[in-house]
């Protein structure tokens, strides 16, 4: 699926700014920062036209928030567009990437009657392959 192929599956206009983040992000293959995506965004949108679009994404579930901690969010395309199940993300603490672990898959746990959980995330914290190599080089 496309950028403009997604934008008309979630009926929403066709912006240069919103097909844009998509590319980013599914060219990444790995969740990015804000600051990441609007670093790799060829094109000269302002601020306010870069958020608006990044916001009206959000809310359309065509991209999703990873909160590793009260300082870090990485976004990746949401599970509805990428056909993934919930899964685990992992967080290097070197490199500071996180990376999809869509072989460990993510279950809600049972709740108390009248709970309704809306979401689960699962981040396991340490040191990717690449930043252990590094280490122990």
């Amino acid at each position: 699926m496309n950028p403009n192929e997604v934008l008309h599956e979630h009926n929403l206009k066709r912006t240069g700014c919103r097909e844009g983040i998509i590319s980013v992000i599914m060219e990444s293959g790995n969740p990015l920062s804000e600051n990441e995506i609007r670093d790799r965004l060829s094109g000269t949108f302002d601020r306010t036209t870069f958020y608006r679009s990044f916001k009206t994404l959000q809310e359309s579930k065509i991209i999703h928030k990873i909160v590793v901690d009260n300082q870090l969010v990485k976004y990746a395309l949401d599970n509805t567009i990428t056909q993934k199940q919930e899964h685990a993300h992992f967080y290097c603490e070197e490199c500071q990437s996180v990376r999809c672990l869509e072989s460990i898959p993510v279950k809600t746990p049972p709740l108390p009657d009248g709970f309704k959980a809306t979401e689960t995330e699962v981040i396991i914290k340490g040191l990717c392959d690449k930043c252990q190599k590094n280490i122990h080089a």
